[in-house]
């Protein structure tokens, strides 16, 4: 196989000044009391005060950060070194105590040596991971008895439509990859040096099936009629998200779940 993680460490080293640097992140803005996360994920996964969470791919950490300043004892996890570094910065300056670990994520239950209350993953994160069972063993692995994983993705329907309209049916849903891109362009706007990237499609029964087989029992599964960015020329932004043009049909644009760990036994 292609060596996806070296081709996808440097994309997202490249990546990381110019993020931190943006006005999609609004860093400035964090540092000044701004909350990353989404309203539905903070009602979804419910009370974290003195709760431990870890981030997996937390990038340069303000989700991390955002757990933590709702009370969560948060350790955030990214393959990526510069951001990483960057997610340490933010976290003195904003005096928001955290721990941030630079590893892959297939690594993490050795590279944090201890297992937590919530295992938190956030958008955009299983498209760059090849193997989603050994993704979900990693989940379990890290979670406490009784703990949950809560995701937060796009839904992977939405890969198989047109890039204009979101209607027509153009490309295969069970096309797993590896797909190989080069674009030096990244989401937030701005040019960086490494180009190429190799990202997978997972479906929903497959991440689901993926849990269930680690030993997670399924708590919900939401799918979600918008999106955070324009994934379809033809949406239109409303209420701070992105969604089909009022009157016409709708497909799901992202889903969230909740699985949770067994009980210690005698509980």
């Amino acid at each position: 196989m292609t060596d996806y993680l070296s081709i996808n460490r440097d994309n997202w080293n490249a990546r990381v000044d110019i993020h931190v640097a943006s006005d999609f992140y609004d860093v400035e803005g964090f540092m000044k009391g701004r909350n990353a996360l989404r309203a539905f994920e903070i009602e979804e996964v419910g009370e974290v005060a003195g709760r431990s969470l870890v981030h997996l791919q937390c990038h340069f950490g303000l989700d991390t950060l955002s757990w933590a300043r709702l009370g969560a004892q948060v350790t955030g996890l990214d393959f990526s070194e510069p951001a990483i570094e960057h997610a340490r910065r933010i976290a003195a300056e904003c005096g928001i105590p955290a721990r941030f670990v630079t590893a892959d994520v297939y690594d993490a239950p050795e590279a944090l040596g201890t297992t937590y209350d919530i295992v938190y993953t956030g958008t955009g994160a299983l498209v760059w991971l090849p193997d989603v069972g050994r993704w979900a063993e990693t989940v379990a692995k890290l979670l406490k008895p009784g703990g949950f994983l809560y995701l937060a993705e796009f839904h992977p329907i939405t890969e198989v439509f047109d890039d204009e309209t979101g209607t027509a049916v153009t490309y295969d849903y069970f096309d797993k990859g590896p797909h190989i891109w080069s674009d030096p362009h990244t989401y937030t706007g701005g040019v960086h040096e490494s180009p190429t990237s190799v990202q997978f499609r997972h479906g929903l029964g497959e991440i689901v099936t993926a849990l269930a087989n680690a030993g997670l029992r399924l708590e919900f599964l939401h799918e979600h009629e918008y999106t955070l960015f324009r994934r379809y020329h033809a949406l239109t932004e409303r209420d701070g998200a992105y969604r089909t043009p009022e009157g016409k049909p709708r497909v799901p644009l992202m889903f969230s779940l909740r699985a949770c760990a067994p009980p210690a036994a005698g509980r």
